[in-house]
């Protein structure tokens, strides 16, 4: 059985292709389309999803979109404004009926899809977005029992939703309605804050740990127990991106691009602090209920690493799971996922150990591009341990390599490495390769088996979506890939799952004795990460990039 997962509404379209409840594709639009956070209706991902199966769209048996029915949110949010739950301004009515429309141009008819692909020979499905979030993370954790945590800013109605799992049988327990949203919350901070909204919520997490304690916000967001309550009336003022209410009480909005100061520092710290306990207590609590102590996470706030690392060192679970794709690209992955739960069919569970699902490209092909653009490229021996001789050598070397990266991490197949030894490589990557700002932290890949001589309570992280300490030992080693409050954000990676990247890491630690590289996405600022071999010609001609390896070639500037 053929089935096509999509997400398609406010941000990251996608297209997931399932067959017999196999990942076969998983890609997001911005990836192809190369327009950053792209939410347009995701024809190129859906083409090349069915160019990998190698079938046409009228043999997919089902097609199923990761959002609720037409007008369920306009109708949530006009109920809101009734009862008083948020104001009743022109602006939000405007905003709501605006989603409606969307929602009835999405659902209703399907005419993209039918004008440029036609009908799968099944039904056209729609999953609630919250149980697409929770079968993306549940049924590719390996649990056969877990308690299930949904955060992001909201879905059609609902912004927290808390489940408990086990076999085939999925139960809300509760569920949190916007406004009361952990998600917005961040989100208008991160905004507040110069940055942009749903998007740029991990600047925020990687400013935080310059601040210090002393912004005080519990009267923004409430803890109660293992319950938290967002005094939304005090984040919103006329519409939900309008600040002046953060003004009031914080003082000026910071400008884009302009220079932060201990003022915003200890705002980053104060809401990603209010982040972290809120998970934490929400996360404790349902636990408690569910009775178990294996934990998935999912929604864009599980993208939150800092906070996931807490959970973890709290020692409060024996296992936890995040999904990688925790956004709403994953919501593809989860809506076609959630076909097998519409039918009353037994759900295909498995154990995700990479999201290496996107688009890859042969010798042959790479070959003819560097010929196409007349560069002087070579082929070694080896790649993996030419890069990291040139790597140990200071040398910022572009890896491009396999099948893409699902989700917004580049782990080890479209990334950007460097030696996490040299103490001025953060500035140096940040300035000259990535044209971003200079605190900007970077993470480590580490081999696996090497994980738990440099941090602290390691556990095998293949997502760099956990948090860890660095032995203090260990900081003075590897200080490029060290933040300023001792952590990382760390990247496990096995030999069987990605065998030239461990290789590559291997060989870096035979030469220097550190059995780490840092890691960062193979982009440019502001863009999406490269997909395909011209992207990262582009890219490497585009940047201070010292060496390209694509595939088993190598160039050199």
């Amino acid at each position: 059985m053929h089935v096509l997962g999509l997400n398609y509404y406010d941000h990251d379209s996608a297209a997931v292709l399932l067959r017999d409840g196999r990942i076969v594709a998983a890609v997001a639009e911005e990836r192809l389309s190369r327009r950053k956070k792209d939410n347009a209706f995701p024809r190129l991902a859906i083409r090349h999803c069915l160019d990998r199966a190698g079938i046409a769209f009228g043999d997919l048996d089902h097609v199923a979109f990761g959002w609720q029915r037409p007008g369920a949110s306009f109708q949530h949010d006009l109920g809101c404004m009734l009862r008083g739950r948020i104001p009743i301004a022109s602006d939000y009515f405007v905003q709501s009926a605006r989603r409606m429309i969307r929602e009835r141009h999405q659902h209703g008819g399907l005419r993209i899809m039918e004008r440029e692909f036609g009908r799968p020979r099944g039904e056209v499905l729609f999953v609630d977005h919250h149980f697409s979030h929770v079968m993306s993370s549940y049924l590719m954790s390996g649990f056969d029992k877990a308690a299930v945590l949904i955060l992001d800013g909201r879905g059609a109605w609902e912004s927290t939703t808390l489940w408990s799992a086990a076999g085939d049988a999925i139960d809300l327990v509760e569920s949190y309605p916007y406004p009361n949203s952990l998600g917005m919350a961040y989100a208008a901070f991160t905004e507040y804050l110069g940055f942009r909204p749903n998007s740029d919520e991990w600047k925020v997490m990687g400013l935080a740990p310059y601040g210090k304690p002393g912004v005080d916000i519990a009267d923004f967001l409430h803890l109660n127990g293992t319950r938290y309550t967002v005094d939304h009336r005090k984040v919103m003022g006329r519409h939900s991106r309008d600040r002046s209410r953060l003004v009031a009480r914080f003082g000026p909005q910071r400008a884009p691009e302009s220079d932060l100061d201990d003022r915003h520092k200890d705002i980053a710290w104060a809401i990603q602090d209010a982040c972290e306990r809120a998970m934490i207590h929400l996360s404790r609590g349902l636990l408690e209920r569910t009775g178990t102590r294996k934990l998935c996470l999912s929604g864009g706030v599980a993208l939150n690493s800092k906070a996931n690392g807490a959970i973890l060192a709290s020692g409060m679970v024996d296992d936890i799971f995040i999904q990688p794709a925790a956004t709403d690209d994953g919501a593809a992955l989860g809506a076609a996922l959630g076909v097998y739960a519409r039918l009353g069919m037994p759900l295909p569970r498995q154990t995700m150990d990479h999201v290496y699902l996107g688009p890859d490209y042969s010798d042959e092909e790479i070959e003819r591009v560097l010929k196409t653009f007349k560069l002087t490229y070579s082929r070694p021996a080896d790649v993996a341990v030419e890069a990291a001789r040139a790597l140990s050598q200071g040398k910022i070397v572009g890896w491009f390599q396999g099948r893409m990266e699902f989700g917004p991490r580049a782990l080890g197949n479209r990334s950007i490495l460097a030696d996490p030894r040299d103490p001025e490589m953060k500035d140096r990557v940040n300035a000259v390769v990535k044209f971003r700002e200079g605190w900007r932290p970077f993470a480590p890949s580490v081999t696996e088996e090497r994980g738990g001589d440099y941090f602290e309570g390691f556990k095998p992280s293949p997502f760099m979506i956990l948090t860890f300490q660095v032995r203090p030992g260990k900081r003075e080693v590897i200080p490029a890939v060290t933040h300023v409050d001792g952590s990382a954000r760390v990247q496990s990676v096995r030999r069987d799952v990605n065998p030239r990247y461990h290789q590559l890491i291997t060989a870096f630690g035979e030469i220097t004795g550190v059995h780490v590289v840092m890691n960062t996405s193979y982009n440019l600022r502001e863009e999406p990460i490269v997909c395909s071999p011209q992207d990262a010609v582009r890219t490497f001609f585009s940047s201070g990039l010292d060496m390209l390896c694509l595939g088993p070639f190598m160039i050199v500037k």
